[in-house]
């Protein structure tokens, strides 16, 4: 009876584990600029359930970051707002945000982006695709 019981309990446990881990998903982007800038960068993040953990590390800016965000595109490619803001600090920006699941079936959509901005690039100097890091 102990046997069946501890049995039981371990293939609960192993179960409750692996639904965890399928939870989490990993997200990267190459960050560039267009023709003549030369500011690049690299953005790694972690989905684990709604949790949104990120990195983004950047250089050879034209000046100080004045703002960063995670924006959120009607299509691929596209531009759209901000939807999860970072903080402008120098390289790395580290952050984490609770997302919808609307926000989430977007992120995977490929429809989300990761925009540096600087004084000379207000409207983004840096800037990369977030997709699911293979």
């Amino acid at each position: 009876m102990h046997k069946t019981l501890f049995a039981a309990i371990a293939a609960v446990s192993l179960l409750a584990a692996s639904a965890a881990s399928a939870q989490m998903a990993h997200y990267s982007a190459t960050l560039k600029g267009a023709d003549g800038v030369k500011g690049s960068g690299s953005v790694q993040a972690m989905l684990d359930g709604k949790t949104f953990t990120y990195t983004a590390s950047y250089k050879d800016l034209t000046g100080p970051v004045l703002a960063a965000h995670f924006h959120n595109a009607a299509t691929p490619g596209g531009n759209g707002p901000p939807v999860v803001p970072a903080t402008a600090s120098p390289s790395p920006i580290k952050g984490t945000a609770t997302l919808t699941d609307a926000q989430i079936a977007d992120l995977n959509a490929g429809k989300w982006y990761f925009n540096v901005h600087t004084e000379a690039n207000k409207g983004g100097e840096i800037r990369g695709t977030i997709t699911a890091a293979k």
